[in-house]
């Protein structure tokens, strides 16, 4: 879908994606209620809150699999926090009550892990790349990462302190460039904000981040992008107020139904 020259992409069909991979998560619930699968049959007498904290990037696809979940475990509900992965694991190292924790990197979530407040190894579930979101229609012609340092554009990137911050300098290290941005945003979703709201004209934010944005934004990919690819690890956390529920929560993530979803929503497969 990618344009060779410039090498960009419109993407009118992100609800109808979304809705295919809802519609699909949903097919294979019912069909697979007996198999096994996902969190759909193990555990029927699940109940209760469970509380996520997970990364800003994952909002749209996991609040589907969170309404999924309640669907097939009635009397349980599935609560979200979303936000930079720092700052989610500042809040959890502080003693903020939660059941799971999904961050954008290995780096985040090492926060956790590090100060012995996770229960077992995190898993990796998806990876990210990232991608240039610009104003509808491209209308400054940004065709490569290079194109961001031009003078006169205004660029919002996300601050170096969260995932896609670091990637983003990653990408840049690895494109030889320096770029100084009119505004550092604490979160993906923040900085792709600037741009729908014609406050800026390109932020480096997430693949995925630029498909939930539908037209609201134009994604132009780049090549220093492979050199900055997130793993997203999940993990329970060690004083889960509700562990089996947060359980089979996670096991859903990690399911093929899971993956779907997140597949649909433009991640990539750990």
């Amino acid at each position: 879908m990618t344009r060779s020259a410039p090498r960009t992409r419109r993407l009118h069909r992100a609800a109808g994606a979304s809705a295919a991979a809802l519609l699909a998560l949903s097919a294979c619930s019912s069909s697979g209620s007996d198999s096994g699968k996902g969190s759909s049959a193990s555990s029927p007498e699940l109940s209760g809150t469970v509380t996520v904290f997970a990364a800003a990037s994952l909002q749209e696809s996991f609040t589907a699999l969170g309404k999924e979940f309640e669907k097939d475990h009635p009397g349980t509900e599935v609560t979200f926090n979303f936000g930079g992965s720092d700052t989610l694991a500042a809040s959890i190292t502080s003693g903020a009550p939660a059941d799971v924790f999904a961050a954008a990197s290995t780096k985040t979530m090492a926060i956790v892990t590090d100060r012995k407040d996770a229960a077992g190894t995190p898993a990796a579930f998806v990876r990210n790349q990232l991608e240039i979101a610009t104003l509808p229609g491209n209308p400054d012609g940004v065709s490569s990462l290079k194109d961001l340092t031009r003078p006169g554009l205004k660029v919002v990137l996300c601050d170096k302190t969260v995932p896609c911050g670091a990637a983003t300098q990653k990408a840049l290290d690895a494109g030889g460039l320096k770029l100084t941005p009119v505004s550092y945003e604490q979160d993906v979703k923040s900085a792709l904000t600037k741009v729908e709201l014609k406050e800026a004209d390109a932020a480096v934010v997430y693949k995925t981040d630029v498909r939930a944005a539908g037209d609201k934004v134009e994604g132009v990919d780049f090549p220093e992008s492979a050199k900055a690819v997130n793993d997203y690890p999940i993990a329970l956390l060690k004083d889960a107020p509700n562990p089996e529920t947060a359980k089979a929560f996670i096991a859903l993530v990690k399911s093929a139904e899971g993956q779907k979803v997140l597949s649909g929503a433009g991640f990539l497969k750990p």
